[in-house]
């Protein structure tokens, strides 16, 4: 295959799912990672895609990669299948904790007829499940209006004030080495404080975060109790969080 039909399925690839890996590329393409990556550079020198540490990303999400709507649009299909996984562990009558991430988002359609009690800070969780069975806590405190979420102190003392039997929250990288890290400290602050008061936390990470180190390291791998990650995680991977001691759904 040359280049430009290459090019051609790499710019349509990421267009449409927002953002992709190497390796997934090279299986895509039938060719070795080395040609991705060569492709991908000169892709990126074109302006036609954002190269990221993995793979690359559209450019609309990386100009402005902390809006939810932009999040919500990366790996839609991984995210789905992760929070069908994770609405198997909610029980009816169930005080949950959900964060502001994108992943845990994606929740909302599969317990929109479960009778269970939602504490959150995202602004799209509440309106989602407004017409829903669930019965919804809203934490106050300042509106984020890019991530549209409640954070800062007077929010962490709301969700003091609360004791959930589970919690649902995303996460920007983890890694077996450093752990769990974040973009920002907002939503660093906002996971420990929901942690603190959760029976078991759930951290729901899509595959392509496995392995990924981000810009603050916040917290060991024990701040939560269960990892679900989707299907295309690859295996040794999945392995060495296992043998590591991590409980793994996927």
């Amino acid at each position: 295959m040359n280049f430009q039909h290459r090019k051609r399925l790499i710019v349509q690839t990421v267009d449409e799912r927002g953002s992709i890996e190497v390796s997934e590329l090279a299986a895509l393409l039938q060719t070795s990672e080395m040609t991705v990556r060569r492709d991908l550079v000169q892709l990126a020198a074109s302006g036609l895609l954002y190269r990221t540490r993995g793979g690359a990303m559209k450019v609309s999400l990386a100009t402005d990669t902390h809006r939810f709507a932009n999040k919500i649009a990366v790996n839609p299909e991984r995210k789905d299948y992760i929070c069908q996984l994770a609405a198997n562990e909610i029980q009816e009558g169930d005080v949950i904790f959900m964060d502001c991430g994108s992943t845990v988002f994606r929740l909302c359609q599969f317990i929109r007829n479960k009778r269970i009690t939602v504490v959150t800070n995202s602004l799209p969780i509440v309106a989602e499940l407004m017409s829903s069975e669930v019965t919804i806590n809203l934490v106050g405190g300042e509106v984020d209006k890019e991530r549209q979420a409640v954070h800062g102190l007077i929010a962490e003392e709301h969700m003091a004030r609360y004791r959930a039997n589970r919690a649902f929250v995303g996460i920007d990288g983890i890694s077996l080495q450093h752990g769990l890290s974040a973009n920002s400290e907002k939503e660093a602050s906002t996971t420990l404080a929901i942690a603190r008061q959760s029976d078991k936390v759930y951290l729901l990470c899509d595959s392509s975060k496995l392995e990924t180190n981000k810009y603050l390291y916040f917290a060991p791998l024990s701040l939560f109790n269960v990892l679900i990650t989707d299907n295309e995680a690859p295996s040794e991977v999945v392995a060495a969080y296992r043998d590591a001691g991590v409980t793994l759904i996927n």
